[in-house]
């Protein structure tokens, strides 16, 4: 089954219920089907076929979440993107994926507006605020003058739906294509893992839904289920717990760095609302220590479900016991549909208990788009090569021990180092760079930077950091500096990072057996 006929189902079964909630305003199944319906009639209106790109440079709203369904039921491709990435970044990410329509709003256009010449396959712009009108087709326009019948393409179920840029660097970014069926069969995937049914309401916070967290695990998932997304901005806590009571939130997803502000601010606040609704509080994209486990369970009465997965693999692949009988330090069994192994260097696979990476089978991606060389060193006779090190027990409980990638997560966002790296060296008075991950107990790690100067010149830790602030987005900027003479290399040609570590006196990262 396609995406656009998935929702014409849900849309029949559950016609009145709401499918999507923000700020006071609401869709129905009904609602969001003919919507985008509407955005789908014009986008073939303005010529866009089967295949072609429109990029989403968007914060979490009902207008992202009808577009991508209006694109994806034409047979184009949804492209999401951060709209915190800088100038750099979307030349980078635009030139890769050449997008002819690029969708947006007024926070984001103002100031890339004086830019968008650049982009030379951008044929129009819609604004999705509808604030800018005059300056570019508004989404109030293209809702108000489009028929709501359903557009005559179908697409195919090995169509790509949309492509992710989550899975490598932005300043040389592979896109993870994920197909029609592919988003399809994980949402089911996920929603059994979570046991999730149409009685659910599911709140959608601080996930944005340019990253697979946010469009796969949790909205497509609860859609597919015919359940009720809530969705919440901003990143307060007790606006967090107020909604939780006000809409009986059912299923709270989210990311370590959320689960340690709850219980902050609960030790520092008390808890004011009823939170008895949830049922269900899970975690992923990087390790919920045990420490947080405990507090948020003495405090809340909740174990945190930890899950692992990645942006190949479309969404999730593991999760642990709903009832909280997982096995201490595992991040759970597969789900229904997906096999992992785990292998040595040569890919052959390893006995129970032996450390190897972790490879899976399942509704992983279609290819790195327009990369068939990456793609290929990736997947190998239908197994996904994660790049994470791991081991498997004898109940096929997976456990998580250290990445092959040079990644730095952040408040479970993957952050490579060739990106801080790339743009440091740039700079003219830089000669070398090195990233690197320092542990922190909120956010999990935090950036640092080891700078080599160029001879004879002398640079400060303000000029470096407004540097990276300039041409990277916000959460990828260094917080520690260090200049140092040179870097330590391998025999390989290589920086030396673990013996950068050491000449630095960084502690370990820490990398606790359930990161996911």
């Amino acid at each position: 089954m396609n995406l656009k006929h998935m929702l014409a189902d849900l849309s029949h079964r559950f016609s009145d219920r709401t499918a999507i909630s923000r700020q006071g305003r609401s869709l129905s199944y009904a609602e969001l089907d003919e919507e985008s319906n509407r955005v789908a009639n014009a986008l073939l209106k303005m010529g866009i076929e089967k295949g072609d790109r429109i990029a989403l440079l968007l914060n979490n709203s009902l207008e992202f979440v009808v577009t991508y369904f209006g694109i994806v039921k034409t047979g184009a491709i949804a492209c999401p993107f951060d709209p915190k990435y800088k100038i750099d970044e979307l030349t980078a990410l635009f030139a890769d994926c050449e997008p002819r329509v690029l969708a947006s709003e007024r926070t984001v256009l103002e100031p890339l507006s004086p830019c968008l010449d650049r982009f030379k396959t951008i044929e129009r712009v819609i604004d999705l605020s509808s604030e800018l009108q005059g300056k570019f087709l508004t989404y109030r326009e293209i809702v108000s003058s489009s028929p709501e019948i359903p557009v005559a393409v179908e697409p195919d179920d090995e169509d790509i739906a949309h492509i992710v840029y989550t899975a490598g660097p932005s300043l040389h970014p592979h896109g993870c294509a994920l197909t029609h069926r592919s988003v399809q069969m994980e949402s089911i995937i996920s929603a059994e893992g979570f046991c999730m049914t149409a009685d659910d309401n599911v709140l959608l916070f601080a996930l944005p839904l340019h990253h697979s967290a946010g469009l796969v695990i949790l909205l497509t998932t609860a859609l597919s289920q015919g359940a009720k997304v809530v969705m919440l901005d901003g990143l307060s806590m007790p606006a967090l717990t107020e909604a939780i009571e006000k809409d009986k939130i059912t299923i709270l997803i989210g990311v370590p760095f959320i689960f340690e502000l709850l219980v902050r601010e609960a030790q520092e606040a008390g808890i004011k609302h009823d939170l008895r609704s949830l049922r269900l509080c899970a975690s992923g994209g990087s390790a919920v220590s045990i420490d947080l486990t405990e507090r948020f369970k003495k405090l809340f009465g909740y174990t945190i479900a930890q899950f692992w997965g990645l942006s190949e693999a479309t969404a999730h692949v593991t999760c642990q016991l709903l009832d909280g009988n997982d096995v201490p330090g595992s991040i759970g069994p597969p789900l229904t549909g997906w096999e992992v192994r785990a292998v040595d260097e040569c890919g052959h696979e390893l006995p129970p208990n032996r450390e190897g990476e972790l490879i899976v089978r399942g509704p992983i991606m279609k290819e790195y788009y327009r990369h068939p060389e990456a793609t290929a060193e990736v997947i190998k006779d239908g197994w996904l090569y994660t790049g994470d090190i791991g081991r498997i027990d004898e109940n096929m409980n997976v456990f998580i021990t250290g990445r092959k990638k040079d990644m730095i997560i952040i408040k479970g966002q993957n952050i490579y180092s060739s990106d801080i790296e790339t743009v440091l060296c740039r700079h003219p008075k830089v000669a070398e760079a090195a990233a690197l991950s320092i542990p922190d107990e909120l956010r999990g790690e935090i950036i640092g930077v080891a700078i080599v100067l160029k001879s004879g010149v002398e640079a400060s830790e303000h000029e470096m950091k407004r540097f990276c602030i300039d041409h990277l987005a916000n959460y990828k900027v260094p917080r520690q500096f260090f200049f140092v003479e040179s870097l330590p290399g391998t025999e390989a040609d290589k920086i030396d990072k673990e013996a950068l570590r050491r000449h630095l006196s960084l502690p370990p990262v820490f990398l606790d057996t359930r990161t996911c």
